[in-house]
């Protein structure tokens, strides 16, 4: 299974838990489901964080990413560590052009009122590379960058 270099977690997020990115250098790149599912499935059970709130995410990472039911610890999490992988599972709600109604049960009627999607977005916590770039910069003699710039 997949090991960092300092044995960080990988986190699982959606949009309610964004928070973790409160401050720091971070790189944010488009994610395929196939890709997440490989991520994911590279990590051992308990290298991996569900920091997530809507637990419909279970579901995607089940039945959709097709990645099979294993035990995550739920955690609670303030910011990511220098270094930290996540994979954050957004959610897209958009209006129903259509608004069929359905009866789930007799008696009961059921609007469609919006359509949802989710995708996937990797996100790095690069402090660390950031920082020893900036060292090497300075130890070229060259200016200083500004200080809120080096505080992320």
């Amino acid at each position: 299974m997949h090991k960092e270099k300092n044995d960080l977690p990988l986190l699982l997020l959606d949009n309610s838990t964004m928070n973790v990115l409160s401050t720091g250098w971070f790189r944010i790149d488009k994610m395929s489901f196939e890709d997440a599912k490989y991520l994911i499935e590279s990590y051992d059970s308990k290298d991996i964080l569900c920091c997530y709130s809507d637990r419909v995410i279970d579901t995607v990472i089940h039945d959709y990413l097709g990645i099979e039911k294993r035990d995550f610890t739920f955690k609670k999490i303030r910011k990511m560590r220098p270094g930290q992988m996540a994979i954050v599972f957004k959610f897209y709600t958009e209006g129903s052009a259509s608004q069929p109604v359905i009866e789930p049960e007799p008696g009961i009627q059921a609007k469609k009122i919006q359509n949802v999607y989710i995708y996937c977005e990797c996100i790095s916590n690069v402090d660390s590379v950031i920082q020893s770039l900036i060292e090497s910069v300075k130890g070229k003699n060259q200016p200083n960058f500004p200080g809120d710039l080096l505080k992320g």
